[in-house]
C-alpha cells in the first residue's frame, strides 16, 4: 500500500535561496491537489516585497520568528511572534522584516500555485529577469498583479 501522508523535516522539501529569503515547500499543490500550498519562508534581514495583490488565491501568514512590517489595503501592521495575517483575493499588500534581524513565517497560498512560480523562478537567468515580457507572462499566470513599491509608513523618517 503506497503512503497517503507526507512528512518532512526541517530543512527538508523543495527549497530556493534567493538574496533576500529561503524559502521550503513543506506541503505543495501536488500533496493537495491543488488545494493550498504551505510553505515556510525564512526571510532574511534584507527582505521587502513591494505592493502586489492577487485576483483569484488568498495568503495567510503565520510569524514564527523576527517582526515583519505589512501594509494591507492600506493599512500599516507589526507583525511578530504568533501573529495571524490573512490576505484575501484582491487585497493590495506589501511587507518588510523590521530590524537587523531575520523573521521566519508560514504562508499558506490558496489554492495552490505559488510554488510553481517559485519553481519556474529558480531555472530563469538573469537574461530572464531582465525581460519584462517574460516576467509579466510569468506573474499573469501565476496571478500576480505588481502594483508598486512598498508603500511608505507614516511613521518612517524622511
Amino acid at each position: 500500500m503506497s503512503k497517503r501522508y507526507a512528512i518532512l523535516g526541517p530543512g527538508e522539501g523543495p527549497n530556493y535561496d534567493w538574496e533576500n529569503d529561503h524559502t521550503f515547500v513543506k506541503v505543495s499543490g501536488k500533496d493537495t491537489d491543488g488545494a493550498y500550498t504551505l510553505m515556510e519562508d525564512n526571510l532574511k534581514a534584507s527582505f521587502a516585497l513591494g505592493l502586489h495583490r492577487h485576483d483569484t488565491h488568498a495568503e495567510t501568514f503565520y510569524f514564527l520568528e523576527g517582526e515583519v512590517d505589512f501594509y494591507v489595503n492600506g493599512d500599516w501592521h507589526r507583525c511578530g511572534k504568533g501573529t495571524t495575517m490573512h490576505v484575501p483575493p484582491g487585497v493590495a499588500h506589501a511587507c518588510r522584516v523590521i530590524g537587523n534581524a531575520p523573521a521566519k513565517m508560514l504562508m499558506i497560498f490558496q489554492p495552490s500555485g505559488f510554488d510553481g512560480f517559485l519553481a519556474e523562478l529558480a531555472k530563469m537567468s538573469e537574461t530572464d529577469f531582465a525581460d519584462e515580457a517574460k516576467m509579466a507572462e510569468l506573474n499573469a499566470r501565476y496571478d500576480i498583479v505588481p502594483m508598486g513599491p512598498i508603500p511608505p509608513r507614516p511613521d518612517d523618517e524622511s
